[in-house]
């Protein structure tokens, strides 16, 4: 079973027409029964890094989701669902992130406008398995204000004032910090390339 994450934000409807669009049946979870029976889980996330957080610890998932995670169930976080990944972020330093990864999640420095909204380039790591059989430098749609450092997971990076992450893969997590569910062609053969 395909499950989409539903914390009570976020952008499910365009995650929903992309799975739809690619022929897929998923199931919308909002709880650690439902997390159990997943096969693959995507966590999509826009918003506030403290308030998803929040969020998940109300929904009481929190270990559970990375004890599906820890069994190899496939994962894609998109946007605030691979920040999600770290110890922490600035946007609310007092909350813990999954900490799956070590680090912080930044915000852009000056004097980047943020948000950052719009279309950049993904400069891919050729063997990523997330990223394959998308042409070089193509282009997808972002929509954040914090960013997470170029990490050895990194399967594609972006430049916006400077490097970050804007994909991350390894064995069966996979994030993205981008919308692939907004960014076209090129979005939907990601999404195909995680299921």
């Amino acid at each position: 079973m395909i499950a989409i994450f539903d914390y009570g934000a976020g952008n499910l409807q365009s995650v929903k027409n992309t799975l739809g669009e690619l022929g897929c049946e998923y199931t919308l979870v909002r709880d650690s029964q439902g997390l159990r029976q997943a096969t693959r889980i995507l966590l999509p996330g826009v918003g506030h890094f403290g308030q998803m957080m929040r969020a998940l610890d109300e929904l009481a998932v929190r270990e559970t989701l990375l004890e599906r995670i820890r069994a190899g169930v496939p994962f894609l976080g998109i946007c605030l669902g691979m920040q999600a990944l770290f110890e922490s972020s600035e946007e609310a330093p007092e909350v813990r992130g999954l900490g799956l990864y070590p680090g912080a999640v930044l915000r852009f420095p000056a004097p980047a406008r943020v948000p950052h909204m719009g279309w950049n380039q993904l400069e891919a790591r050729p063997e990523s398995r997330l990223l394959r059989g998308i042409a070089p430098n193509s282009y997808v749609y972002f929509a954040h204000s914090y960013y997470v450092p170029v990490v050895p997971q990194a399967a594609a990076v972006c430049t916006y004032g400077l490097r970050y992450t804007a994909a991350l893969e390894a064995d069966h997590v996979a994030g993205v910090q981008f919308h692939p569910e907004k960014s076209g062609a090129v979005g939907l053969a990601i999404v195909r390339n995680f299921l």
